[in-house]
């Protein structure tokens, strides 16, 4: 009969208890994981097309293509006024007016510094900084 050494058992029971630790210490960080379905790349969450359209706006603005940046800003600022314009009673306006505020806010302050360049490029780091902000606006109402 084969009987286990009991020298190698204890680091067996070791590396196993390790594994079921790290497992457990992970499951908190998986669960808090938020995983929003996504087609063809843009979120379907009711900011998904806003932040799609806004990470177009910065792509464009870091290629050096303010005109086309520009443009899409124009896009963005008109879907969104008219969204929550005639979005009835399930508008961000109307359910969480605070949060349409800050938003809203948010949106200027990263388009304005496109759409008001007059030709001169905007410091990247001042639009990176509205982006990042207008994107972790626009994650509290998803």
């Amino acid at each position: 009969m084969i009987s286990p050494s009991y020298r190698t058992l204890p680091p067996i029971l070791a590396l196993v208890l390790a594994f079921l630790a790290a497992c457990a210490a992970a499951v908190p960080a998986w669960a808090q994981e938020k995983k929003v379905a996504q087609t063809n790349g843009v979120d379907n969450s009711k900011m998904g097309a806003y932040r799609a359209l806004a990470q177009h706006i910065y792509a464009d603005f870091q290629k050096g293509d303010l005109a086309a940046a520009a443009l899409m800003a124009k896009v963005l600022e008109r879907l969104w006024d008219k969204a929550e314009d005639y979005g009835g009673d399930t508008a961000l306006s109307k359910t969480n007016h605070g949060l349409f505020e800050q938003i809203d806010k948010a949106m200027d302050d990263f388009l304005s510094q496109i759409t008001d360049a007059k030709g001169k490029a905007p410091d990247p780091a001042s639009v990176k900084t509205a982006f990042k902000a207008y994107l972790d606006k626009l994650r509290l109402a998803d």
